[in-house]
């Protein structure tokens, strides 16, 4: 009998005795990944710019008793990240089972408006971070046999979007990032994979003032359902559950592929 045979229904889907580490885990996708993880068994621990924020949150998950710790750190610095990442080997005795790199930033202006500064800052926060994170998680991986990496990307590395060009971008090398490390680190048993969501409703565009006016807007919502064949923006639950299927026994054999979740967005 094969061990996928051997498997119960029960042990496949749940994430009971694993560990995860989901950046940016205070707000919108984030929280929504922490929270879907934690109610399925692991021990997850997460990061965010914000002290008060993650508090907040720490309250929140004690009081539905979910197995969540949370330190600050800013993704964009590779001093913080180190720690980050130190900080993880020490409350996972060395081992990780599950890598969410979510954290991210937007900054939205036309082509000719972005500065070289925004771009450092798209660069660092998105696709660096991203790759140096997961280049510290690697041996901590590995030493537990395997595991999952996950990379938060967005339908805007498909798609032309106006006064994203730089953000795009860092989406789309993102998805490429992780197709050639979903090739390289497969002997290891570490698959990874990509998540690419549409228009969400996350504190991120309450932060773009110009967009979360757009998304406030009946007329720009009811043009925007109109092209989802669901009929509606995203919510970050909707996100959540996918990206906790590919940490979950049976994705076990799904690697290197970007799962869309936009209801159809960018089919229609």
């Amino acid at each position: 009998m094969s061990s996928v045979q051997k498997q119960t229904d029960t042990n496949r889907w749940s994430l009971v005795g694993t560990t995860a580490l989901v950046t940016g885990g205070s707000k919108g996708i984030g929280y929504a990944i922490v929270e879907e993880l934690a109610r399925l068994g692991a021990a997850v621990h997460t990061c965010s710019r914000s002290e008060a924020d993650l508090e907040k949150c720490l309250q929140q998950w004690r009081g539905s008793k979910l197995k969540v710790t949370a330190s600050v750190c800013d993704v964009s610095s590779p001093i913080e990240r180190e720690k980050l990442m130190a900080t993880v080997k020490s409350q996972f005795d060395g081992k990780l089972n599950i890598l969410i790199n979510n954290a991210g930033t937007a900054v939205f202006k036309p082509a000719m408006e972005q500065t070289l500064e925004d771009f450092k800052l798209l660069i660092g926060t998105n696709l660096e971070s991203a790759f140096h994170i997961s280049q510290l998680a690697y041996p901590l991986l590995r030493a537990c046999g395997g595991g999952s990496i996950v990379f938060i990307t967005s339908i805007a590395g498909f798609i032309g979007a106006e006064d994203l060009s730089v953000y795009a971008s860092t989406k789309g090398a993102m998805n490429q990032l992780m197709r050639n490390l979903a090739c390289e680190w497969a002997k290891d048993n570490i698959r990874a994979n990509s998540v690419a969501p549409g228009y969400t409703r996350t504190p991120l565009i309450d932060s773009i003032c110009w967009l979360w006016q757009l998304v406030r807007n009946e007329e720009f919502v009811a043009a925007e359902n109109h092209r989802v064949p669901l009929g509606r923006l995203g919510e970050p639950e909707d996100v959540a559950g996918v990206v906790a299927f590919l940490c979950l026994p049976p994705s076990r054999y799904v690697n290197g592929q970007v799962i869309v979740v936009d209801g159809g967005r960018i089919v229609n």
